[in-house]
């Protein structure tokens, strides 16, 4: 099941960030410690009355002009546009209708997607109102008042957003066949893989950085099981982007990602792991999918008996937050070893989807204790009560105890090699939910 998408559109310096932020609330502001989770995110996982989506924030539209940098703002914004389930609108009720505006309205209606148009800056109803009256000019229904400085309007806002989003969309389509997203940098052979893989050059292959643009669905079928491929848009280091627009090609690997429930990071052998791979890993980590790692042009490599786990280890170093993650070396130009992905996808939507009897968890748990004390703080004594499994994909479990803050992230590591010590959850992330019962309500 898919989120759907919104994205935030408009001139320059009418606020989108100011709204996005705002929407985001917290979430964009926590600040991870896991290393190679980006941190200068535009998009973000937004909640409104029991409706998820993902919000997409975008550089300010000027349609006409010649400056390279606008231009591309425009491009990314078109990218924003085509991906969007619903988009909004922002303009500024202080500067009042221009002619911009106008043509940004244009653009949009033949995108023919839902537009809300939301008037920003109205910090007082009162005073702002036959302003915003202005808007109806722009012919794209009726403006909506926000001031997203000050959060007001912000839910009536939300309310329009939601009622757009397709309920089919929404609920579980009766399609069994597992999903393959493949993300990496531009260039590291991804759609290369999957050509190789249908035996047919239906995917564009370039040796552009970037060419692909758009995220295709490919169906694959391996020992008549079929598989559906997402390949998507690389994603390039921002040191080296001259053009913005590289920066927007994330949110297609989001969505993508959002869409899979296995993630295949591809990861160029002649380079060797890079920061800007341990931020394309983020993503699926972060959202608790499957994820196997794939060393491309692995044939491209001057080997010794040591090269394979020097490599092992430098993968397992950058990308210490996912410790779980399967790797493989492939190559995608002479096929070696493609026949195993089919193998290690199979298995990691298995441990995926993997229950484990609560009996089974609390022993686990249990002998667990015993070998090692929980934490203890100011005399207080971290004390389990009970584990059980509540989810899958990824699995989740919840932990019961007697105070939550005596649970330091290091002892739920702990209980966690210890299960995967039994279960192996290869290639999956477990999460785990820490929820406080007094001793008297056992």
């Amino acid at each position: 099941m898919s989120k759907p998408v919104v994205a935030i559109v408009g001139r320059p310096n009418v606020g989108k960030s100011t709204l996005f932020n705002a929407l985001a609330g917290e979430q964009i502001s926590i600040v991870k410690d896991t290393p190679g989770v980006t941190r200068d995110r535009i998009y973000a996982d937004v909640e409104w009355l029991n409706h998820k989506f993902t919000l997409i924030d975008t550089g300010g539209i000027e349609p006409e002009s010649n400056d390279i940098i606008l231009s591309q703002m425009r491009e990314q914004a078109q990218i924003a546009i085509d991906t969007a389930d619903v988009i909004i609108f922002i303009t500024d009720v202080r500067q009042g209708l221009v002619d911009s505006d106008s043509k940004v309205a244009d653009m949009l209606r033949r995108s023919r997607k839902p537009v809300l148009l939301v008037v920003n800056k109205v910090d007082s109803f009162k005073k702002f109102m036959p302003d915003v009256y202005e808007f109806y000019n722009l012919g794209i229904g009726d403006p909506i008042p926000v001031s997203a400085a000050s959060q007001l309007g912000i839910g009536d806002m939300l309310d329009e957003v939601v009622k757009h989003f397709d309920e089919n969309q929404l609920e579980d389509v009766e399609d069994e066949r597992p999903r393959i997203a493949v993300v990496g940098k531009p260039n590291v052979g991804k759609s290369s893989i999957i050509n190789k893989l249908i035996g047919e050059n239906r995917v564009i292959v370039s040796n552009v950085a970037g060419t692909t643009r758009d995220a295709i669905d490919t169906e694959i079928v391996w020992n008549k099981k079929p598989y559906v491929f997402i390949d998507t848009a690389g994603l390039r280091r921002k040191n080296k982007i001259k053009e913005e627009l590289e920066r927007y090609s994330i949110i297609r690997t989001v969505t993508a990602v959002e869409r899979a429930d296995v993630v295949v990071v591809v990861i160029d052998a002649t380079e060797g792991v890079t920061e800007q791979d341990a931020k394309i890993a983020g993503i699926a980590h972060e959202r608790g999918k499957g994820i196997i790692i794939a060393v491309n042009k692995w044939d491209a490599v001057e080997k010794n008996d040591k090269t394979i786990y020097k490599y092992t280890n430098d993968i397992r170093n950058t990308l210490s937050f996912m410790p779980y993650a399967e790797i493989m070396f492939i190559s995608a130009e002479t096929g070696q070893r493609l026949p195993k992905l089919f193998e290690k996808i199979d298995m990691v939507l298995e441990n995926q989807t993997l229950r484990v009897q609560t009996g089974v968890l609390n022993e686990i748990m249990m002998e667990a204790v015993a070998l090692q004390q929980p934490p203890s703080d100011k005399g207080k004594r971290l004390k389990l009560f009970y584990i059980t499994q509540v989810a899958v994909k990824p699995p989740t479990f919840v932990i019961f105890v007697n105070d939550k803050e005596l649970m330091h992230f290091s002892y739920v590591r702990y209980l966690e090699n210890k299960i995967r010590d039994t279960f192996g959850f290869k290639g999956t992330s477990l999460k785990f939910i820490i929820r406080e019962r007094q001793e008297k309500e056992r």
